[in-house]
């Protein structure tokens, strides 16, 4: 190259790196990509339920410490409350916009749904746009809910066994209340309940809103005899269903229902994401997404 042509050369040069670090100084650069989980969970606004929360996230983060969490709840009617009481609270959809807002590359979903009911259905639609319209977002998978595969199902039946107060008696019921939906993934309590009964046949499971509700049950009760059952709850927090359509005082509460029998009640108002053997169910679908 001629000395003529080498200067004009080199001062271009000078310009164009001039320039880019002019932008680079000047404009704000994308984080580095980072991991993130997202709990769903349908919420509550009852201060006693929260325990339920507080030990699902310490469980997870104990597993996946290097992992940060957020959450989202499914509900607007708790979204609602929780902004009255100034507190955060966002939808599946904001919370995952924010995410990707904040740099996160790779997301794991995990429902905290107790079965593939209505809920969770809208949730997986809701991370499958997401997953077409985002731009900076690699990988986002979902997990869940409780009951999601076979394996689960006897994961759950043996975390219902594990979780049973010690001081029940083999000739004492345990009828453990769900939710309940219209939803054909309502099967998934009276099959719970089949494998359940195959090692103990005084334990039940009923649901508030789907089958089989609390006559079914009651039948079941004065067939074998029960003068005494354990009221505990198949829902992930003790929140309204436990005090009121559980263990209220109404006439048509479980409780009010089975005493009216003149069968004796001992409620447990704890949610199952109390108890660690359940959490480590979801704990396991988060690690097993994270593996593949």
């Amino acid at each position: 190259m001629g000395k003529g042509l080498f200067k004009p050369v080199l001062m271009i040069l000078i310009l164009i790196f001039a320039a880019v670090a002019t932008v680079q100084a000047g404009s704000p650069q994308p984080e580095d990509g980072k991991t993130g989980i997202l709990l769903v969970t349908f919420g509550t606004t009852f201060s006693e339920a929260q325990a339920a929360f507080d030990n699902v996230e310490t469980e997870i983060k104990a597993a996946f410490a290097d992992t940060t969490i957020k959450w989202a709840y499914t509900s607007e009617m708790i979204r609602d409350k929780m902004a009255q009481q100034g507190k955060t609270a966002l939808s599946p959809s904001q919370a995952l916009e924010e995410m990707a807002e904040q740099g996160f590359t790779k997301i794991f979903v995990q429902s905290l749904h107790t079965i593939a009911g209505y809920e969770y259905h809208d949730l997986v639609k809701t991370v499958r746009m997401f997953e077409h319209n985002s731009g900076g977002v690699e990988k986002i998978t979902i997990t869940g809910p409780l009951l999601a595969a076979p394996e689960d199902m006897a994961k759950a039946a043996r975390a219902i066994r594990e979780t049973i107060p010690e001081e029940r008696a083999s000739n004492e019921a345990v009828v453990l209340l769900g939710h309940g939906t219209h939803h054909p993934s309502n099967a998934a309590y009276p099959a719970l309940m089949w494998r359940l009964q195959r090692d103990d046949k005084n334990i039940f499971i009923g649901t508030v809103e789907g089958y089989p509700g609390p006559d079914v049950i009651l039948e079941q009760l004065e067939k074998n005899n029960i003068s005494t059952a354990w009221l505990m709850l198949f829902m992930s927090v003790a929140g309204d269903h436990a005090r009121n359509d559980m263990a209220g005082d109404d006439k048509d509460s479980w409780k009010s229902v089975f005493e009216a029998a003149g069968i004796e009640c001992k409620p447990v108002l704890k949610g199952f994401a109390e108890y660690d053997p359940f959490v480590d169910i979801w704990v396991s679908q988060l690690q097993t997404a994270m593996d593949q």
